[in-house]
């Protein structure tokens, strides 16, 4: 019988996630789903206009923002960061010039101020504790650093999700959990002020994939470090009949009329500023010296001269 007091198990297994991500770098990584992220990354970087000495790149996977924050102008220094030895490795894909240490985004082993921008792309959404990940990247950006990550939402893999829910209960009369629980948007745009982000702004897109089936997703899932670690997963071997009718419940429900299926990833892109003394403030009530109706043009009626609602006269 544990005690009240018991400390309570954790969301994910941290040991089966390094691992995972382990297994996929040692066997040659899928990595379109960053190679795409690390566009839309570098896009947004763009539109800043900013140039960034010192560079975090946490879980740098198989290396493609690290290759592409390497070459950008004005780049000086790129850590690389990663769970997993296999992506760190020499020669593994990183760029040469970067450093290499192993770190999990809920520990970060840096100084603070040590970065003018810090960016992860496909690593914060396995943090448990995404409000204290978020406070240490604040942390360790100087004043005035850029913060910018792309991670996956509530949304994704919604349909895999259902398939196996589905299958679960016709099979075996019950469900486990097989798809990680994940930050909605109106979520992660309140954690990121939480975290003491100045400006924070979050967006999201989403990223839809085809495969052949079922069984060709679940594979592209392994080789990307992104199956299964929650703690509560169901440890016995997937049984051959709910995987079955798992496969076919997927090609009914969201096949496509070439016999693919579709696979869907949402994608939040969280961007914030340390804090800084030179950073734009807003005004306080009462202090503006421009009317808003001047601005667009319309009258200004005051809250005391309402017009009257219809088919009723004023006094």
């Amino acid at each position: 019988m544990k005690s009240e007091d018991a400390e309570a198990t954790p969301l994910f297994d941290r040991r089966a996630w390094r691992l995972h991500r382990e297994r996929a770098a040692r066997r040659g990584a899928v990595d379109f789903l960053h190679g795409e992220i690390t566009e839309r990354i570098v896009d947004r970087l763009d539109d800043v206009g900013r140039r960034f000495r010192a560079v975090l790149d946490l879980g740098a996977h198989s290396g493609a923002l690290s290759r592409a924050l390497t070459a950008r102008p004005g780049v000086e220094r790129v850590v690389a960061a990663d769970p997993a030895l296999g992506f760190l490795r020499p020669g593994a894909a990183l760029p040469s010039a970067a450093l290499r240490v192993a770190a999990d985004p809920e520990l970060l082993p840096f100084r603070t101020a040590s970065f003018d921008l810090a960016v992860s792309a496909l690593a914060l959404h396995w943090a448990a504790d995404l409000p204290g990940a978020l406070i240490q990247l604040r942390r360790i950006l100087k004043p005035d650093g850029l913060f910018l990550a792309a991670l996956l939402g509530g949304a994704t893999l919604g349909e895999l999700r259902t398939a196996f829910i589905e299958a679960e209960l016709a099979e075996e009369g019950g469900a486990s959990p097989r798809v990680s629980p994940t930050a909605s948007l109106a979520d992660a745009a309140a954690l990121l002020q939480r975290a003491g982000f100045a400006m924070p702004v979050a967006d999201a897109d989403t990223i839809t994939a085809t495969y052949p089936d079922l069984l060709a997703l679940m594979r592209d899932l392994r080789a990307m470090g992104e199956t299964n670690a929650l703690s509560a997963r169901r440890r016995s071997p997937l049984r051959r009949g709910t995987l079955a009718r798992a496969v076919a419940i997927y090609g009914e429900r969201f096949g496509l009329p070439d016999g693919r299926i579709r696979a869907s990833f949402e994608i939040l892109f969280l961007t914030g500023w340390a804090p800084d003394a030179s950073q734009p403030k807003p005004l306080r009530p009462g202090s503006a010296t421009h009317r808003l109706a001047d601005a667009l043009g319309t009258v200004e009626i005051s809250a005391g001269d309402r017009a009257a609602p219809p088919g009723k006269g004023g006094r």
